[in-house]
C-alpha cells in the first residue's frame, strides 16, 4: 500500500487541478486562456508540472490583500458602504409593502384634507 502512495498523491493533485481549472470562470484565469491551462494540466499532470503551474501562475488569487493596486480585483466592502446591498434592502422593503397591500401610495389622506 505504501508504494502506491506517491502515485495516489500525484493523481489526487492532478484531478484537483483539472477540476479547479474547469470550474474557474474564463475571465478570472491568469496569464493564458483557460483552454491552454486545461491542455497544460492534462499533458504535464503525470510529473506535476502542469498542476503546479496552474496553482502558481494560472489560478486566480482568492484572498487579495486590501491594498491591492489592480482595480479589477475584488475588495471587501462593509454592508453599510455597499450601494448594491443598500439598494437590495430598499427593494425588499418595497416588495414587503406591496405584498401586505400597504405602502405610501395606499395611506389615507390626513383628516383635515
Amino acid at each position: 500500500m505504501i508504494r502506491y502512495l506517491p502515485f495516489l498523491l500525484i493523481l489526487a493533485v492532478w484531478i484537483y487541478a483539472f477540476v479547479d481549472c474547469l470550474n474557474t470562470p474564463e475571465n478570472e484565469v491568469r496569464k493564458l486562456p483557460k483552454l491552454a491551462w486545461v491542455f497544460i494540466i492534462l499533458l504535464f499532470g503525470q510529473v506535476l508540472l502542469g498542476p503546479l503551474a496552474w496553482f502558481l501562475v494560472g489560478r486566480p488569487r482568492r484572498n487579495v490583500p486590501y491594498g491591492a493596486t489592480r482595480p479589477q480585483e475584488r475588495r471587501w466592502v462593509a454592508p453599510d458602504d455597499n450601494p448594491e446591498f443598500l439598494k437590495s434592502l430598499g427593494e425588499e422593503e418595497q416588495e414587503r409593502r406591496r405584498r401586505e397591500g400597504g405602502g405610501p401610495e395606499d395611506t389615507p389622506p390626513p383628516a383635515g384634507a
